[in-house]
Parts: C-alpha cells; sequence; structure tokens
C-alpha cells in the first residue's frame, strides 16, 4: 500500500478576482490579485486583497534604484536618466543610448552583468531576429539601469566586478533608498531576473514610494528620476508599450510595469496606485491598470487602448480580458 500524500496546507488567503478571461461569453479563466489605490492625501482609498504583506516589485522597483545610483553621484539627466530606470523595448534607440552611457566612462559591454536577451518587445524580437543579430546584454531590457550602476561605480572607485552583490555600497545606498521612499522596512532581499538585489516591500509601500517621487522637491534625486521618466517615456519603455502611452497621454503621471504582472503609477497631485496579479499573467495588466485609473478619477482617452485586452479566435476577436472590480 503506498503511503498517503502529505496535506497540503490551506491558503491563508485567497486573494479577489481582479479580471475575467471571457471567450464567447464564457467566462473561461479569472486573474485574481491584490490592489491599492491611495488619495492625494496619501490616505487609502481602495484595498483589495492583501495589499500590507511584502511582494517583489520587480522592475517597479526601478526608479528607487535609478535614484540610488543619482544619491551615489552620477550626474544623469534627459533620456539618459530614463533610460536608467527603464525596462526598454531593446529598440534601436535604447541599444545605441546604453552603447553611449557605457563609452561616456570608459566602459564596455563586456562588464555588464545583466544575461544576454532578445528585445523586450515582440514586434522589434521579430525584426531584430530578422537581421540576423543574437541574444546580447545591451539588447537585455534592464541594460540602461545596469549601464549607470556600473558608470556610479567607475566614478566612486567602488568595485566593478560585484557592482550586484547586495553588500556592495551601491545595492546598501538603494536599499536605504527603497525603505525611504516606501515608509516601510525591506522584508526580503532576492535577485531580480537580470541579477540585482531584488527589495521587497509592500503594494501599499510601492505606491508611498510613486506618490513621493511625484512630490519630491524639484532638483531631488527622486525629483529628478521623474521628470526625466515623464519627460521621456520611450526611453523607461518603447513605443509600443503602456507605460509610454500613459505618460504621454495623462499630464504628470509617472508609470512603470514589473515583472510578475506589477504595476505602480503615480498621478502629479498625489493619487496613486499599485497592484499585482497574483499569477504574473501580464496580459491582465491593462485592462486592472485602466480600470484602477478610472477609479481614481483619471479621465482620459488612452485608458481604453489601455485597457483592450482581445481574445481572438480564428484571427477574429471572439472575447476579452476584463477588469471585475
Amino acid at each position: 500500500m503506498s503511503a498517503a500524500a502529505p496535506a497540503v496546507p490551506a491558503d491563508p488567503f485567497i486573494p479577489p478576482v481582479l479580471a475575467e478571461v471571457v471567450r464567447s461569453g464564457f467566462v473561461e479563466g479569472r486573474h485574481r490579485g491584490s490592489l491599492v489605490l491611495l488619495a492625494a492625501d496619501g490616505s487609502v482609498e481602495l484595498a483589495l486583497g492583501e495589499v500590507t504583506a511584502p511582494v517583489f516589485p520587480r522592475s517597479s522597483n526601478k526608479p528607487m534604484q535609478a535614484a540610488g545610483v543619482l544619491r551615489a553621484g552620477l550626474d544623469l539627466a534627459g533620456e539618459r536618466l530614463a533610460l536608467a530606470a527603464a525596462s526598454h523595448s531593446g529598440e534601436a534607440f535604447h541599444r545605441d543610448l546604453v552603447q553611449k552611457m557605457l563609452a561616456e566612462h570608459g566602459l564596455d559591454a563586456g562588464q555588464l552583468q545583466c544575461p544576454p536577451d532578445l528585445p523586450l518587445d515582440p514586434a522589434e524580437a521579430e525584426t531584430y531576429l530578422a537581421g540576423g543579430a543574437v541574444r546580447d546584454r545591451v539588447t537585455m531590457n534592464c541594460s540602461g539601469k545596469h549601464a549607470a550602476m556600473l558608470a556610479v561605480c567607475a566614478l566612486r572607485g567602488w568595485p566593478l566586478d560585484s557592482y550586484l552583490d547586495p553588500g556592495h555600497p551601491l545595492q546598501r545606498l538603494i536599499h536605504t533608498v527603497v525603505e525611504k521612499a516606501a515608509g516601510e522596512s525591506v522584508a526580503a532581499v532576492g535577485t531580480d531576473g537580470c541579477g540585482a538585489p531584488l527589495m521587497a516591500i509592500s503594494l501599499t509601500g510601492l505606491a508611498r514610494a510613486f506618490r513621493s517621487f511625484v512630490l519630491a522637491a524639484p532638483g531631488s534625486a527622486e525629483r529628478r528620476v521623474a521628470d526625466a521618466m515623464r519627460a521621456h517615456p520611450e526611453y523607461v519603455a518603447g513605443t509600443r508599450r503602456p507605460d509610454t502611452w500613459l505618460m504621454r497621454e495623462i499630464p504628470g503621471a509617472l508609470s512603470k510595469m514589473g515583472a510578475e504582472a506589477v504595476q505602480a503609477v503615480a498621478l502629479p497631485d498625489g493619487r496613486a496606485l499599485a497592484f499585482k496579479i497574483d499569477d504574473g499573467a501580464t496580459r491582465a495588466l491593462g485592462p486592472v491598470l485602466a480600470r484602477a485609473l478610472s477609479l481614481l478619477g483619471t479621465q482620459s482617452p488612452i485608458l481604453s487602448k489601455i485597457g483592450h485586452a482581445p481574445l481572438t479566435g480564428g484571427g477574429v476577436e471572439v472575447g476579452e480580458i476584463r477588469a471585475v472590480f
């Protein structure tokens, strides 16, 4: 007689459904998650799911990492600073600027410790591969951040080969910047997909962090990052990405997505949001983001574009992914 399978402990918390997958009028799937909306004064206006437990914000942490690079002494501005906070699409103008940033500080692509990759944007990846190119560190969506990290280490005389070590002076400084912006302690430190240290904070802390960036004093590291991202959103994401559309079309908005379906946005008056889709399905990001922004009182035609997530059958639209909160 075979041994009984070990009991699986019950999940103490099941997140609410934030989006449904509807095909031909039939709900064939659901995406659960947690979401928080902050009012202009910073108070919690809406909380769905668990918004005080730590999560890995993934690339939504990048504005804080870029602010850490500035606080360490690197003088970045404009497109270069936006690229330092980017999950870029790997388009030619992204790749070219990464190479320039490295060269300006006496560095080369071989010193980047992010993994080789294809362009993040699917259309760009097709063009890239059709041209005979292969996976490359510069093409990886985090290469702008890594170039900035290397540059400030070269400037400060800090070790270059260990710039991703959590104990490195730069990473210790970034840890402090994250905690200050979020208004809470980092709950855990992991390794992001690009190899950089990844600080866990709550969704509420993430929303607070974005709010603090748009409300920061002009000239501060945090405000400089927010201003650069908003002025050059195509360098933060790409020509075909929701973060770019949102920052172009909604004046003063600061937006950054992260892997595993994380999103954070702050509006210039201090309203902010952060959410995570529990199963990491990025296909639910747009509908949930558009609905969350509408609940914050945002009105813009771009919300329809961001929120449109069609399902196809036989090459025609037969359904959609829709927010249900």
